[in-house]
This record gives C-alpha cells, structure tokens and sequence, in this order.
C-alpha cells in the first residue's frame, strides 16, 4: 500500500467499481464512495464498512486519491467537472484517476481540470470483465505523469494484475481502444468457427479441446466456449457496452486516418443482436446472430 495514500473515494458501484471498491477497502484504505443510486452505496458500506455520501463532491473531500468508474464520458463530466463533482471537493496534491473506458479527447479535458487546480491525473481504462474485477485480477492501461502513476500503482494494484504506464494523458484510453477493436474481430472468429462446427456436424466441445491447444486458443476461446455452445448469454460484458466503445473507436480511428473495416463490420453485427432485443447479452452472443442468420 502507498504510505501516502491512506483515504481513497470510489465514484460508481456498478458491476466493475463494486468489487474494486471492496478490495481496496480488505486492504486497510479508508474508502469513501458515491453511486447515483444510494441504496447500492449504502448496500456497498454495510459490506466493506467504509462510508458512502450524498454526492461526488462529499465522498472526494479529504480523499487523497479518487477512482471513478461509470458509463460513459457525459457520466465522468457529471461526477467530476459537473455541480457537486469529485474535483470541487479535491484539494490540491490530490489525485484523480478515471477507470471509465472513454474518449482520449476526455482525458485531455480532465488532465487540463485537474492541472489548474493543482491535481494529479490518470487515464486508466480496464480489461478482464466482472470476473476480472471480483477476482483483482485486472489489466489497468494508464495514461498521465510518472510521479502520478508511481503514487497510484500500489493503491491500483489490489485489483490489478498488470498495471502499466502507457504514455502521457489520454494512452490509456488509446490502449483499450486497441484492447476492444481485437477482442470485436476474435469473438466474431470465435462464433464462425463454432457456427461452422455445428452446421458440419462436429462435436464442439470436442473441437474446442483441440484447437484451443493450438494457435486459435484464447480467453474468449476459453471463457466464452462453454456458454457459447450452450447457447447462454446472460452474463459477462454486455453488447450495447461494446458498441459504446467500438463507436470510441471509429470516432478515434476517423481522426487518426486509421483503417478499421473487420471492427465496422462487426459493429455492425452487434447492431444486429440490439435489433433482436440482445443490448445487455454477453459479446459472445454473436454466434446467436449467425444462428438467427442461418434460419431465415
């Protein structure tokens, strides 16, 4: 644990921010926290025994570090910069990092914020899903000054397995961009493939066990496969999230002149599950897309 860090704000209790939240507090921190919807704050503080406040403002008071973890950038505007945000109640020396996946044009704004009022600042983005974050296993991609990482790593690494410094503001979330365009292009490998062992008549399960032994094996080979052939897709990271982050990355893609036509395309595809009444199924739910495709 960082000695200077001792009293910690956690802004948003969602599936992520809950069980991160919970570490930091069975790690000996002092952690204050704030949810929109104050019977999950309440809910979280009877559990770790830390205390929840009225607002971002009240819970960042007296914080020497505050962690923000929501939906999207309006959502950071709102608990940070907004009437009664985190920084209106940070005092100078503090420290402000955003785990949300957002844009690098947001991480700017905040790093700008914070720097007038004398406040460090962190882009740090996650990967490893609702599992990752209850197990403290997470990959953190952050973005921000040396000195602000080196204080916030100790702190960052009770839910973190792989904490890295990426670069100056906003890498971080230029990272996850990077994180999400090749998780979209492999789950859709992931779901032809497994679509292709059913239509060819091929025990799935039983191919899974040999190829993912092979050059095709991955995490969402191995986490996802299951449930996949199984057809299930209430759990896991939820496709109207992905397309909030894929629409990230396009936006950012379009200002960097870079080519993404596999990660449209697939955008495009999760599109397909929202119109099929899918938004908060797992990613892993394209396979039922081509399912529904190849029945018409």
């Amino acid at each position: 644990m960082s000695k200077s860090i001792s009293r910690v704000a956690f802004i948003g209790l969602g599936v992520m921010g809950y069980p991160m939240a919970g570490h930091l507090a069975r790690a000996g921190l002092e952690v204050r926290v704030y949810n929109r919807t104050e019977a999950r704050a309440a809910a979280w503080a009877t559990e770790h025994g830390g205390s929840h406040h009225p607002t971002p403002q009240e819970a960042a008071r007296g914080a020497d570090l505050v962690l923000v973890c929501v939906g999207n950038d309006d959502d950071v505007r709102q608990v940070t910069t907004g009437e009664q945000g985190a920084l209106s109640g940070m005092a100078e020396g503090s420290l402000l990092v955003d785990h949300t996946t957002a844009s690098a044009e947001l991480a700017l704004e905040l790093d700008a914020a914070c720097r007038e009022q004398g406040i460090g600042f962190l882009d740090a983005p996650v990967s490893g899903g609702q599992q990752g974050a209850q197990n403290g296993a997470l990959t953190i991609m952050c973005g921000g000054e040396e000195d602000d990482f080196a204080r916030a790593e100790a702190v960052l690494a009770h839910y973190g397995r792989a904490v890295t410094l990426m670069g100056a503001a906003g890498s971080g979330q230029l990272t996850k961009m990077v994180n999400q365009i090749c998780i979209a292009g492999l789950v859709q490998g992931l779901a032809e493939g497994l679509h292709f062992a059913e239509q060819a008549g091929l025990d799935r399960q039983r191919v899974v066990d040999v190829i993912a032994k092979g050059a095709a094996g991955s995490w969402q080979m191995e986490n996802r496969h299951a449930t996949m052939i199984a057809d299930e897709y209430d759990h896991g990271f939820a496709v109207d999230w992905m397309r909030k982050d894929l629409g990230i990355c396009l936006a950012q893609a379009r200002q960097l002149q870079a080519r993404l036509p596999v990660t449209a395309l697939v955008d495009q595809f999760y599109a397909d599950v929202q119109v099929m009444g899918g938004g908060r199924w797992d990613t892993s739910s394209l396979l039922r897309r081509l399912r529904a495709v190849g029945h018409r």
